[in-house]
């Protein structure tokens, strides 16, 4: 029953802006840190960023300065926006939570079921 939810993944030209959202839903007692993974094609998935409850970030060096991590805790949502878009930037891209649920109570990490991401040059 519980779950998270990717949205905003499209295709877009190089040096184009995306922002993905991510949505928890459930029996969500606490979200402690969230992230973004990509999947690019032929390469083992990837962490592009986190972002802790207490809004401490963290970004892989390829994406530094150009995509920023964020969070609504009162709507259980995830952002994340990306400007100037490279086509090395395409993948699919991956909601990551750890989460403490109840009924029956327990703490894991969830994944969202991905959006893919294209930049065309």
């Amino acid at each position: 029953q519980v779950h998270l939810v990717e949205s905003g993944g499209g295709l877009v030209q190089a040096g184009g802006s995306l922002r993905l959202s991510c949505a928890a839903s459930g029996s969500i007692f606490r979200i402690n840190v969230m992230g973004w993974y990509r999947q690019a094609p032929g390469k083992q998935r990837e962490l592009v960023a986190t972002i802790t409850s207490g809004g401490s970030t963290n970004y892989a060096d390829s994406v530094k300065g150009r995509f920023t991590i964020s969070r609504d805790n009162a709507k259980k949502m995830g952002y994340l926006q990306m400007d100037s878009l490279k086509p090395e930037d395409t993948g699919v891209y991956y909601c990551n939570a750890d989460l403490v649920v109840y009924s029956p109570w327990e703490s894991r990490l969830y994944w969202g079921q991905g959006t893919q991401v294209t930049v065309s040059s």
